[in-house]
């Protein structure tokens, strides 16, 4: 009898089996799997993630030293690894999409428990994107440039708890722009991005659906002053102007007066903040913007913490599962942070994490005191005969 499981059993826990075997059913992942689970296809990507198995030889090895403790993770044995690269090529990665969301409701329930750094009782996002480089001769369907290959993953984070809630993977080439139209945002949120974003098409349809926006102003924006308010230069506010856009065309596209600031940053200079954000102190408009680096931060922290450069298979299939795979762990991984009383930085927490993935420890113990949580060891069977 185990008294305890692994951490690693006791994180797939968070994992709605139910919803997932939904997604199991909504996509025929089972259809022609041949005893192959869909369930045992993704515990091996995420302990790719989590072990840092670099290839289907470490994963298939790696899951086949535990033999026993398979069983408390859900599989019936380790996967083979033409049996895994195969479900990779051809099982749907919308699949995995589907888990994403599933998982993010579990962890948004839980960080919205915490507390804001910001007053304002309005949702704030932030939309950015990051090129994932690939071979082109290896990745052959990944065409970016001439002689590079990429995808895009562009993504919306959302700053209750810093989760990605959103996110689309792309060909390298496809713009900004175009991934974000596909965003359906509530009223009253708050959207920060840089100056790739600015497109006054865009900007009108947010006014219109009373979602609001803070963007840098690209240079040589043409527009007329219709109101200046007072200034604030003890807190780096230069400027507070009501603005309409008066460039060819550029009034057609969004009427709609909108709100400049001119800030003052000690390293970049004097900075030009659009919003349609009237109600908020310029202040806070320019703190919100400041705010965005935080999306800056997810990318690094997913690229240099999780298995998103190097991939198990050359499909688009098996790449985009592989991705989505990703942002599911860092969505595990800031579930313990979120439930944590230690304070972990990301890095600490995947790293103590690897080493003790497969220990006999209560998670949430562990979490707390990582370092005085004794691992629990399994009962010895009663022995039948005298020795």
């Amino acid at each position: 009898m185990i008294r305890a499981a692994s951490l690693f059993s006791q994180v797939l826990s968070l994992i709605d089996r139910r919803l997932f075997q939904r997604a199991c059913i909504a996509y025929q992942t089972e259809r022609s799997s041949k005893g192959f689970s869909s369930w045992t296809q993704f515990v091996s990507l995420l302990f790719s993630q989590f072990a840092g198995a670099n290839s289907l030889r470490e994963i298939a090895g790696g899951l086949a030293t535990i033999r026993g403790k398979v069983n408390h993770l859900g599989m019936a044995s380790a996967p083979k690894k033409s049996t895994l690269a195969y479900a990779n090529a051809n099982r749907p990665w919308q699949f995995f999409e589907a888990v994403f969301h599933q998982t993010f409701k579990v962890v948004q329930d839980l960080s919205s428990r915490h507390k804001r750094k910001f007053k304002f009782k309005n949702p704030l996002y932030s939309i950015d994107s990051s090129i994932i480089d690939l071979c082109l001769k290896v990745f052959d369907w990944a065409h970016f440039r001439r002689t590079k290959g990429a995808v895009k993953l562009h993504l919306l984070l959302d700053h209750q708890g810093y989760l990605p809630c959103w996110a689309y993977l792309s060909d390298g080439k496809c713009a900004d722009i175009n991934a974000v139209r596909m965003l359906k945002l509530p009223s009253g949120a708050i959207v920060a991005m840089d100056r790739g974003y600015n497109d006054f098409s865009l900007f009108s349809a947010w006014c219109g659906q009373g979602v609001y926006f803070v963007t840098r102003m690209k240079d040589g924006t043409l527009y007329e002053v219709l109101e200046s308010r007072t200034a604030a230069p003890d807190k780096n506010i230069f400027a507070d102007e009501t603005i309409v856009l008066s460039g060819p065309k550029a009034y057609e596209k969004c009427p709609y007066p909108l709100r400049l600031i001119t800030f003052y940053d000690e390293k970049k200079g004097l900075m030009y903040f659009l919003s349609n954000n009237f109600k908020l102190a310029a202040a806070t408009i320019a703190a919100i913007y400041k705010e965005r680096w935080q999306i800056e931060l997810f990318f690094k922290a997913i690229k240099q913490n999780l298995k998103v450069k190097s991939f198990l298979g050359t499909s688009e299939n098996a790449v985009k599962s592989q991705l989505w795979t990703a942002l599911i762990a860092m969505l595990l991984l800031k579930y313990l942070q979120l439930k944590s009383t230690l304070g972990w930085s990301l890095s600490n927490l995947v790293a103590l994490l690897r080493i003790n993935l497969l220990t006999y420890r209560d998670l949430w113990t562990w979490i707390d005191q990582p370092f005085d949580t004794g691992v629990v060891e399994p009962l010895s069977p009663p022995t039948l005969f005298p020795v």
